[in-house]
């Protein structure tokens, strides 16, 4: 055995054994009856980890009275809402990488949809692997890491997809396949390809970027079952294997695809909305002063059948999509509430710490934008529920800032497992304990553009965002906004003589970095 082999198992044993000390010293704790706000005292906790595609902080607990999302605000009636909390970049795999890593995308190299982590990271531990070391049954359903990115080192055993077809109707799905074989022929084969798997693993490592896509409508609302579309079938699965581990510790991942693009859901769930009752976003223009290199044209929503390549959309496509996307949010939260009802019935919800995320957040037309791919708030702000037994302010919501590598280290002190090195965010679990404590004073996303990346921070009051060479030099460009006085993000206040000074001291603040940005212990 190689030295670097050595090394590696020398140090996955030292983390099995203190996971183990940490487990004996829980579970000496929990005979004694010491049940803190973590439910650190109840011994080996479960999880139960909710991954939820493009949902933006647009659940009746986060004050939308129209949206109809009854189990998740029950969730959050029993645990941590967490109203300002951000992924480090709006997009699925950097978000979902980051997220399971605890690494920022800048440690981790992971800017796209077609590079997996372990490329750049390759003996990184993440989140579930750590669980696995501890001795936990780890399981993944549905989408945790990006699709096609998946990361064997996980799961206890293999990641689990639903099977079928995204889309309902049959009259669309006719449609995709003979679109789909006219594709496959033209371009002599499948839209990506394999470029580097993990020689030991065999897990895709590089794809290469898509050639084509098959173009479907953004919207559908078949008349089906709830389990005849994935969603469906990812709780289906999740409750089968809720009953078969009940009896020893557990983390399982399940992911939902929606309210991602395509936006299709069964007819009831368009049902519960009628349309005179959406609205519209109340800012579809850019923002003043707003530099071109913070913008994008949405192209992800253009890859659908009858949206224009390029303009806005008119008001009567754009209330299509509202509706779609609040039908697909309220479908996902059935699901949800099937998984929840379940682990009720099995009497485990005060043996297991629950946690909810949305990967990014998602523009429905503000500042003239679809989809995420921005540093904008819209974008990087997420949803972020924790729920964990014997907590002491159950339903309480919190405005500390929050980030997505705060997730890892955070369901560790939950669960009293070693919090690993290298980690670059930190535990909320006293927030939870405390939700008007002082906390960090800035949280931090990122988005490429090309050879230029942006780089955003939000304070309390400001969030600031400069675009800066990956080459290094000055900025390109810089955007200012003052939340206090402009919440939806409308005026850029970067250029303004009277802003200077302000810029000045933020722009030493995020050159500070994260590690500055820390609660005080």
């Amino acid at each position: 055995m190689q030295r670097s082999q050595r090394s590696r198992c020398v140090v996955a044993t030292l983390a099995f054994v203190l996971c183990g000390l940490a487990l004996s010293v829980a579970a000496g704790e929990a005979a004694e009856g010491d049940v803190s706000a973590g439910g650190r005292g109840e011994g080996r906790l479960n999880v139960l980890f909710f991954a939820v595609d493009d949902l933006r902080p647009e659940t009746g607990g986060y004050g939308n009275p129209i949206i109809k999302t009854p189990h998740i605000d029950e969730l959050a009636s029993r645990g941590t809402l967490f109203c300002r909390a951000y992924c480090q970049q709006a997009v699925c795999s950097p978000s979902r990488t980051s997220l399971l890593t605890g690494r920022r995308p800048d440690t981790t190299g992971v800017y796209d949809l077609q590079t997996h982590f372990r490329l750049n990271l390759p003996d990184v531990v993440t989140l579930p692997q750590h669980f696995k070391q501890c001795g936990y049954h780890t399981q993944g359903f549905g989408k945790i890491y990006h699709g096609g990115l998946d990361d064997p080192h996980s799961w206890s055993v293999p990641h689990w997809s639903p099977p079928g077809p995204g889309y309902g109707k049959p009259e669309t799905l006719t449609a995709l396949d003979e679109q789909r074989k006219q594709l496959r022929a033209k371009y002599g084969g499948p839209s990506s390809e394999v470029l580097q798997r993990d020689a030991k693993t065999g897990a895709v490592l590089k794809r290469s970027a898509p050639k084509y896509r098959v173009r479907g409508p953004a919207w559908e609302d078949p008349d089906v079952a709830d389990a005849a579309l994935p969603d469906g079938k990812t709780a289906a699965r999740a409750i089968r294997v809720l009953r078969q581990v009940r009896h020893k510790p557990f983390f399982l991942a399940v992911g939902f695809l929606k309210p991602h693009l395509p936006f299709v859901a069964p007819k009831k769930y368009y049902e519960l909305y009628q349309r005179e009752e959406l609205h519209l976003a109340t800012n579809p223009f850019p923002p003043k002063d707003v530099p071109a290199i913070a913008m994008h044209n949405w192209g992800e929503l253009r890859n659908y059948s009858g949206i224009p390549p390029r303009g806005s959309l008119s008001d009567a496509m754009a209330l299509d999509l509202v509706h779609g996307y609040y039908a697909a949010t309220s479908y996902v939260d059935a699901q949800i509430g099937r998984v929840l009802d379940e682990l009720d019935r099995l009497g485990l919800r005060e043996k297991t710490v629950i946690v909810l995320w949305g990967d990014h957040g998602w523009q429905l037309g503000e500042h003239g934008l679809w989809c995420k791919h921005t540093n904008f708030e819209i974008a990087t702000r997420v949803p972020l529920i924790f729920s964990a037994p014997a907590q002491k302010q159950p339903g309480a919501k919190t405005d500390a800032l929050a980030e997505f590598v705060d997730i890892y280290p955070t369901l560790c002190d939950l669960c009293s497992l070693p919090i690993p090195d290298g980690l670059e965010g930190t535990s909320l679990a006293p927030v939870m304990e405390d939700p008007k404590r002082a906390w960090k004073t800035a949280a931090l996303s990122q988005y490429p553009r090309g050879k230029v990346m942006g780089y955003s921070m939000r304070t309390d009051r400001y969030r600031y965002t400069e675009w800066l060479p990956r080459a290094g030099g000055a900025p390109v460009a810089r955007e200012l906004y003052d939340h206090r006085n402009d919440p939806q993000e409308n005026v850029n206040l970067a250029g303004l003589p009277e802003s200077a000074e302000m810029v000045s001291q933020l722009s030493r603040h995020l050159k500070a970095g994260w590690r500055a940005a820390r609660p005080a212990p």
